[in-house]
């Protein structure tokens, strides 16, 4: 019994870019379609392990019918097939969380820029960009029971019983007229089908074999070299190669920016051949929803596409296959994860990467600095690892600088440039660079040429206070903590007798202003930092950040309530003109409302959320109305 539904607003919307497509290369729905066989190849091939009936009874295969006279294009393999509930979740509908980003990026890229349909998962729908009409036949493994999918992409598909004699799936697309000016080629034709394959599919490690209608005898010799290129020498592999394999591996159609083999030998052996991409994944920053990462292959045999066990979580976005030579065939994810062998080759993996990206840092800056702008952050968590990685990390970083607010620094550069009387690395943590930039607490730093470091991620909120850091044997220190003392001992020396004498005079002032804003601040104290502004906020060391206190709210933790320090500037006019009237009144009501506009201001100019906007904007417009 057929039943008909219709396809989500959604679904639609891709399908009709699809079939509107502006792709010039719309023959990159044969590369989807031949890498979705070879992953429910892979995927029957490891379920077997455990389970040996479900293995084909036939050779793993990947073939293709080709019909010029009907003008009709089967894919089909012995893998692992699906069930109805399966492909009416996989097929029938595509509610995931990368379709919608994949619609806005496919818009943005005016449909032909940038490949992005493999990436996304979408690219079974790539079908409808040279067909009219698609029609998908699939049989679970270990299940009787065949399901029959098929579309004319016009708002509806239907769902229907099917007669299949094994496990598997056909995707079968009755083409569109040939069209040279759309891209569209003769998909029936050997050649065109030959010359696909190899471009594309060629290191897919089942073979793809031709039988055409066209023809007085089916094709004996695959259409693909099968060779797996990781087991290749290296100058047997040319760039080219290693373009398709990486494409064929991560659906990125974009060079990769770096490219790292690595053999292990020894007490046992291991091959590698990872990949750096050039741009993020979409998914980058939500693991849960990533499907290809490291792959795990033992003697070429494929385990496990996302082994994330081979490589730390901050080097999530190395693309690659290991492949080992002396792990179990039925190895678990449990076992891996106290396998002293994947431990040894987590080890050298990552040593590899971050040898790699050293010396990419060293040899060319631009396109470092160009990975450093799609994945620094997400390097950075490896500073959250405390073990000896974590000094290579520090190597790899590149900060924003007030002494070059448009570029970046390294760490070791920063550290060269240092002052002989500077003992520590000043930084300072905003919501963006811009905020910490313009923030008031540098101003003191400016003016004595002191460098600070400039922070901006969330990450640097957590490694710069999980456990006080060093490099190259200096602390880092923030510019927003503590008291600030710069220049010579004699300088400290001389700037702290005149501040404690300045704090003296002062005193009646700093406490008439305490008391009227003390339920926000711990302390109201005179500022060795300010040169310019009248006022901004300081924490103790070792407080909370307001960043990482609201980290903590949005994971629903208790936050314990650490109040800032409001710093004053005693040679800023309204200050000075604030201690005039206290002087002359005590009572002045006016001291109590500068308080609170020094504090919003203060809150301002880190970025930070008023307590009381509406009562800010009051105090605001009065103040302004008086100067009027």
């Amino acid at each position: 019994m057929s039943e008909t539904h219709e396809f989500q607003a959604e679904t639609q919307q891709l399908l009709d870019l699809m079939i509107h497509s502006l792709y010039s290369h719309k023959e990159i729905f044969l590369r989807e379609l031949v890498s979705n066989a070879s992953d429910a190849l892979d995927r029957v091939r490891f379920e077997a392990l455990t389970q040996p009936a479900l293995m084909p009874g036939t050779e793993p295969a990947i073939s293709l019918h080709a019909d010029p006279e009907a003008r009709t294009l089967r894919i089909s393999d012995n893998g692992i097939g699906m069930t109805r509930d399966e492909v009416v979740s996989q097929i029938g509908t595509i509610a995931r969380s990368g379709t919608a980003e994949f619609l806005r990026q496919a818009r943005q890229s005016g449909g032909d820029s940038v490949d992005l349909i493999g990436q996304f998962g979408v690219g079974f729908y790539a079908s409808f960009m040279v067909a009219d009409r698609v029609t998908l036949e699939t049989r679970k493994a270990g299940s009787d029971e065949t399901t029959v999918w098929e579309s004319e992409a016009d708002g509806r598909y239907t769902i229907s019983a099917g007669n299949r004699d094994f496990a598997g799936t056909t995707v079968t697309l009755h083409l569109k007229p040939v069209d040279g000016e759309a891209g569209i080629a003769d998909f029936t034709d050997e050649w065109v089908l030959r010359d696909v394959v190899k471009r594309y599919s060629d290191f897919v490690g089942y073979p793809i074999r031709l039988y055409s209608e066209g023809r007085d005898e089916q094709l004996e010799e695959p259409l693909n070299s099968m060779k797996a290129i990781w087991t290749r020498p290296a100058d047997e592999v040319s760039d080219d190669d290693h373009a398709e394999f990486y494409r064929h591996l991560s659906h990125d159609a974009r060079e990769p920016l770096l490219r790292i083999q690595a053999r292990i030998e020894g007490n046992f052996e291991a091959r590698a051949l990872l990949y750096v991409p050039s741009v993020a994944p979409y998914d980058l920053y939500h693991r849960e929803r990533a499907h290809r990462g490291v792959q795990l292959y033992v003697k070429r045999v494929f385990i496990m596409d996302e082994c994330r066990e081979l490589v730390p979580d901050y080097l999530r976005f190395v693309r690659g296959v290991v492949d080992a030579e002396d792990l179990s065939l039925n190895v678990s994810r449990e076992i891996l994860q106290q396998d002293a062998q994947i431990r040894a080759i987590r080890n050298h993996l990552t040593k590899k990467v971050l040898d790699g990206l050293a010396e990419l840092k060293r040899d060319d800056a631009d396109r470092y600095r160009e990975f450093w702008a799609q994945f620094g952050p997400v390097l950075k968590e490896g500073l959250l690892d405390l073990s000896e990685k974590r000094e290579r990390v520090l190597d790899l970083m590149l900060c924003a600088s007030t002494s070059d607010e448009s570029g970046l620094t390294s760490l070791s550069d920063y550290v060269d440039r240092m002052g002989d009387d500077q003992d520590a690395i000043y930084y300072l943590n905003g919501p963006s660079r811009e905020v910490a930039a313009g923030s008031p607490q540098l101003e003191a730093f400016r003016a004595r040429g002191v460098e600070v470091l400039l922070f901006s991620d969330p990450v640097d909120e957590v490694w710069l206070q999980q456990m006080p850091p060093t490099y190259r044997d200096k602390p880092f220190r923030s510019a927003a903590e503590g008291d600030v003392s710069l220049g010579s001992e004699s300088e400290k020396k001389e700037e702290a007798e005149r501040s404690e004498e300045r704090q003296g005079e002062f005193k009646p002032l700093l406490d008439a202003l305490r008391t009227a804003v003390q339920d926000e601040v711990k302390e109201v104290r005179l500022s060795t930092r300010l040169t310019e502004s009248p006022s901004c906020l300081v924490r103790d060391e070792g407080d909370l950040s307001p960043q990482i206190a609201e980290m903590l709210r949005q994971a629903g933790q208790e936050v314990p309530v650490v109040k800032p320090i409001l710093e004053l500037n005693p040679d800023h006019a309204v200050v000075a003109r604030l201690r005039e009237i206290h002087e002359s009144d005590a009572t002045d009501a006016r001291v109590g409302r500068y308080a609170e506009l020094l504090l919003g201001q203060a809150v301002l100019s880190e970025g930070g959320p008023l307590r009381d906007p509406a009562g800010f904007s009051k105090r605001v417009a009065e103040l302004m109305l008086s100067a009027l």
